[in-house]
């Protein structure tokens, strides 16, 4: 005998009236060698010696192939793998945009409007049955509603964020809610969350019904947004013991940024919002650099608004960060002259000295040195030290890009950077390239070495990504390909989530590859880098890849004048960032 209690939610809760005798009978049943119960239910808890067996999500073939049986319309399916991707391939979220599609004789261009305008508001079928049903059922649970009236609210935070909520952070996100963690439990069990790698999530579906249509007038939201840009006004100075702390974006940029996005446009006229926005840039710049969906609307503030030009120069450092050097220049233009119009000089210098870099990537030498040298006249003028010691390492640079090897060397002299081992940690590193252009290779040596120390101790990615780098140039250089691979494999491993760095390593190991005539690995390897660049807008390490690829595929198809030649391939390597 077969017996199925199906939906079982309802009579299964723990907490209702007749569950004590129910779980009785079903255990009961279940002692009975003849007798099969099979249960189908939203929550978690079931009768004593059940197996018992998760329903996952749909794959996205089993999620296409649902939605076509129901609704059959073929045309431009990418419409409709974008709608169920969004869906998180819920299987009823499916089955109901399928329904609601064939009832309405909708096109799937007519849907692909419908979903863009109303989202899961289009899940109401002719039949009266909707996803809003099937979610108010579990919200009327006892066991949900014996958590107070602050487990919807609860909920709707937890929506809100498109990542979730982090586990480790149940406490300080929500100061108000006493034994959170047991709150959160008990939403996993009733199935409106589930839990993945740390983050108590939501299936986007229960997301997009629950999340707060008016965020301001939520209060556990607005005591979240607090708790964020409070956490994001700690200054991320790599010299201070508190920028390992500030490592914690990594792991939740995608929810700070969505709550930047939303209240930028709710509550555009708060200070709080756009020095918050600001200070979101600033720790994507040094933990995880990465353009940023902010960008139209900070463009689109008034040239007047008063965070008009940090915010500016934030986004300008983050396209840094990924190699576009043009947006880059165009943002700090923009930022220089709001700034100048303000009469404000010590960021007029910063702004300077940024521009002299650009010029320095575009080999305008003469006319990066002319602008870091008028940064230079305004923070001496100023009496600023330290934002002196970073204009000559900008100096230093530029010349060692135009070949001025010992011009450079002293740039670097004009200052001490005792004080500031970040900084000093750089000027190590600059003179290490200096000293292997010039041949001396153990003063190169000492100089990455002293850089290496520095960055490991003070755990800096972005240095030790670039000291690794600069070693492994310097060895592929001298032929000494095994020792270099295993800086490139450092360099790859300190790029964590930084998509330019990625790329950076994999030109330099189509690099090593191609000098050990792995032309097939070194082919796969340099377009594995053209993907990343093209996607970050990278143009000139573009032009570097197209370069080595170029040579590579030269060298495939005449192999064996290689090999009487006797010679090794030229390698493009490029040091375009930094």
């Amino acid at each position: 005998m077969l017996i199925i209690l199906d939906n079982a939610e309802s009579i299964l809760d723990p907490q209702g009236t007749d569950a004590p005798g129910i779980y009785a009978m079903v255990e009961e049943l279940s002692r009975f060698s003849n007798i099969c119960i099979c249960v189908t239910s939203r929550i978690s808890t079931t009768p004593p010696d059940c197996k018992r067996l998760d329903i996952p999500t749909l794959s996205t073939d089993a999620a296409c192939r649902t939605f076509y049986r129901i609704h059959d319309d073929d045309d431009q399916p990418d419409l409709i793998n974008d709608i169920l991707e969004q869906l998180d391939f819920h299987p009823l979220s499916v089955t109901l945009l399928a329904t609601v599609a064939h009832q309405n004789k909708w096109d799937n261009n007519r849907l692909a409007r419908e979903w863009e305008q109303h989202q899961t508001g289009v899940f109401q079928t002719e039949h009266n049955k909707s996803l809003a049903a099937t979610i108010e059922l579990s919200l009327a649970s006892p066991m949900l509603q014996e958590l107070g009236p602050d487990a919807r609210a609860l909920l709707g935070v937890v929506a809100f964020f498109p990542q979730g909520v982090d586990e480790n952070n149940v406490d300080r996100l929500f100061p108000t809610i006493s034994n959170g963690t047991n709150v959160f439990d008990k939403f996993c069990i009733l199935s409106l969350t589930y839990r993945s790698n740390g983050f108590i999530r939501m299936l986007a579906p229960l997301r997009d019904y629950l999340s707060p249509k008016d965020p301001k007038s939520s209060p556990l939201l607005c005591t979240t947004k607090e708790h964020y840009f409070t956490r994001m006004s700690v200054n991320p100075d790599p010299d201070k013991p508190e920028f390992g702390e500030t490592r914690w974006i990594t792991s939740e940029d995608v929810n700070v940024e969505h709550l930047l996005d939303i209240f930028t446009s709710i509550s555009a006229g708060s200070g709080d919002v756009w020095n918050s926005c600001e200070n979101f840039m600033e720790h994507l710049y040094w933990h995880k650099p990465r353009l940023t969906v902010l960008g139209p609307k900070i463009e689109g503030l008034p040239d007047d608004h008063p965070s008009k030009p940090e915010c500016l120069f934030g986004l300008s450092r983050l396209f840094q960060s990924v190699g576009n050097h043009v947006e880059r220049k165009r943002l700090l233009s923009n930022a220089l002259q709001l700034w100048r119009e303000r009469g404000n000089d010590y960021r007029v210098a910063q702004a300077l000295g940024c521009l002299s870099d650009v010029n320095r990537l575009k080999c305008l030498h003469k006319e990066g040195v002319r602008l870091v040298k008028g940064a230079l006249e305004i923070l001496e003028r100023l009496g600023d030290t330290m934002a002196q010691a970073e204009c000559f390492i900008d100096l230093a640079r530029l010349l060692y890009s135009d070949k001025q090897l010992d011009a450079a060397s002293r740039a670097i002299d004009l200052f001490s950077a005792k004080d500031d081992r970040y900084l000093a940690c750089q000027c190590h590193r600059v003179l290490g390239r200096i000293f292997h252009s010039k041949g001396e290779r153990e003063r190169a040596i000492n100089h990455f070495e002293s850089a290496l120390g520095m960055a490991s101790s003070s755990n800096w990615h972005d240095e030790l990504f670039w000291v690794h780098y600069s070693l492994a140039q310097l060895l592929l250089a001298e032929g000494r390909l095994k020792n270099g691979h295993t800086h490139v494999e450092q360099a790859k491993l300190h790029a964590v989530d930084i998509a330019y760095y990625l790329g950076c390593a994999m030109h330099l190991q189509a690099s090593f590859w191609c000098n050990q005539h792995r032309f097939e690995e070194a082919k796969s390897e340099v377009l594995r880098a053209v993907e990343v660049f093209e996607k970050l807008g990278a143009v000139q390490d573009l032009e570097g890849c197209g370069e080595l690829l170029q040579r590579i595929e030269e060298r495939m198809n005449n192999p064996v004048a290689l090999f009487f030649n006797g010679e090794l391939p030229e390698t493009v390597t490029t040091f375009y960032a930094y």
